[in-house]
C-alpha cells in the first residue's frame, strides 16, 4: 500500500477513499507494575486517556489508586485474566471509576461466559485475544460489544478493512490496536483511524528507539500525519 500510493502520488487514506485523518485520539498504555510505578508515569506522561492493563491480584485497588492521580478516562485491558465470576464484580467497579471500555475480560475461547457476561455488563466489553482473523467477527457478535483490530494479527490493511465492514454490519463498535509498532505500523492504522470508534496507538511512544518519521503526537492526544504519497513515513537510516 506505502508502494502503491507513492506510484499514484497520493497518501494511502485518499487512496481508500477515507477522510482526511486528523487522527483520533489515541490511549496511552500503563503496563502492570507496581501502584507506584503505575501513578508515576501518569504523572510523567499527563494524557487525556489511558489504557491500563490489569488482569492480576490486586488490579482493581491498583486501579482506584491510579484515579486519585488523573481524572482522565482509563480503558481497562484484562488480557483474559479474569474468570467470570470475578469480571461480574469487577466489570461493575470499573463502571464506578470512570472506565470507558473493558478488553478481553475472560479467556479467549469461553464464549459461554462472554455471552452471559455481555448480557449484563455496564460497559462495553471489546474483544482482542478473541478476535485474530476475519472469521472471527461473526463469531464476537453477541458475545462483545465491539473487537480490537490490530494489523499485525490479522494480516494487514486489506484484511483490516473487511472486518471493519463486517463489524459495522453486525452492530460491533471497531477499536485499532497496536502492539507497539514503530511508526511504519502506526502510520497505516492513523490512516485507517477516520473508520474507527476508539484508537490504541500509541507504540512508537512505549519505543526506545523508532524505525522511521513522519507520524506526530499532538498534546491532545490525537495523531498528525503528513500529507505525502503512501504512509507518509521516512525510515530512519541505522548506518
Amino acid at each position: 500500500w506505502d508502494l502503491f500510493g507513492k506510484i499514484r502520488r497520493k497518501p494511502l487514506y485518499a487512496l481508500l477513499g477515507i477522510a482526511q485523518p486528523v487522527a483520533g485520539i489515541t490511549d496511552y498504555t500503563i503496563g502492570i507494575d507496581e501502584t507506584v510505578n503505575m501513578i508515576e508515569r501518569i504523572r510523567e506522561k499527563p494524557w487525556p486517556v489511558y489504557k491500563v492493563k490489569v488482569g492480576t491480584a490486586g488490579d482493581m485497588e491498583r486501579l482506584k489508586a491510579m484515579r486519585s492521580a488523573t481524572d482522565a478516562p482509563f480503558r481497562v485491558d484484562a488480557n483474559a485474566g479474569w474468570s467470570l465470576y470475578q469480571a461480574r464484580e469487577k466489570v461493575q467497579s470499573c463502571a464506578e471509576l470512570g472506565v470507558e471500555l473493558v478488553e478481553q475480560p475472560l479467556a479467549k475461547d469461553d464464549w459461554e461466559g462472554m455471552k452471559s457476561l455481555y448480557a449484563e455488563s455496564p460497559l462495553p466489553l471489546f474483544a482482542d485475544e478473541s478476535c485474530v482473523a476475519e472469521s472471527d467477527v461473526a463469531t464476537c457478535a453477541g458475545h462483545f460489544h465491539g473487537i480490537n483490530i490490530k494489523l499485525t494479527k490479522c494480516g494487514g490493511i486489506t484484511p483490516a478493512r473487511r472486518m471493519i465492514k463486517d463489524a459495522r454490519s453486525r452492530g460491533l463498535k471497531v477499536m485499532l490496536g497496536c502492539m507497539n509498532e514503530s511508526s511504519i505500523g502506526t502510520a497505516a492504522l492513523a490512516h485507517l483511524a477516520p473508520l474507527a470508534d476508539y484508537l490504541d496507538a500509541d507504540g512508537p511512544l512505549l519505543l526506545a528507539s523508532d524505525l522511521a518519521t513522519g507520524i506526530d503526537y499532538q498534546d491532545d492526544g490525537s495523531i498528525r500525519i503528513p500529507e505525502r504519497p503512501g504512509l507518509g513515513i521516512d525510515l530512519i537510516n541505522p548506518f
